[in-house]
Parts: structure tokens; C-alpha cells; sequence
């Protein structure tokens, strides 16, 4: 089951990353939002540094994988890596909501 989180950056734009929980990791990452990637073809970066990271990391974690992989090869405008993990964790919270409804 897929989970959504978002997040608007303040003055910005906003950013979603739709994601599955899988063995404890971030599986079938989809970004997506009104931010703009430069060039656009690198929006793929975004999904795979976030693929298969553990759940256990924090946003910092997040934030951290994303900048890795889009230094020095794209761009985001209007939003950023920070906030890109802001909606991760909002995403995993959906999660945890999801699986604490279905053991009771």
C-alpha cells in the first residue's frame, strides 16, 4: 500500500513523494509536485537516492541522500532536499498510522 506525504515549502512550491514500506525500507519512490528540477530529465535522481533507504532515518538522513545525488548534475528551485524530507517522514508517519489501524 502506497503512502502519500507533502509538503509546501514556505514561500515556495510544493513538493510529494508517494512511497512503499517494504522489508523496513522506501520502496516504488515517486516524487512529484509544482517544484522545478533543472534539467528536467534528472528528475529520476530524486526517487533513486531515496530508494531503498531505511526507515530509520531521520530527515537530516533524507535531506542528505537527496543532496548527494543532485550536486553538481541538477537543480531544485522552489523547493529543496530538506523539504523533499520533511515529506518522506510525513509519508512514513502515514505509514505507521496505517499499520497501528490494522492491528487493532
Amino acid at each position: 500500500m502506497s503512502h502519500l506525504g507533502e509538503f509546501k515549502t514556505p514561500g515556495g512550491k510544493l513538493i510529494a513523494v508517494e512511497l512503499d514500506v517494504v522489508d523496513g525500507e522506501l520502496r516504488n519512490v515517486v516524487v512529484s509536485g509544482d517544484f522545478f528540477l533543472y534539467p528536467e530529465e534528472a528528475l529520476p535522481l530524486l526517487a533513486g537516492a531515496l530508494e531503498n533507504s531505511p526507515v530509520t532515518l531521520d530527515e537530516a538522513g533524507y535531506a542528505a541522500r537527496v543532496r548527494a545525488a543532485l550536486e553538481h548534475s541538477a537543480e531544485l528551485v522552489g523547493s529543496s532536499p530538506e523539504a523533499l524530507a520533511v515529506a518522506v517522514v510525513r509519508a512514513l508517519r502515514a505509514s505507521a498510522a496505517t499499520e497501528a489501524d490494522n492491528d487493532d
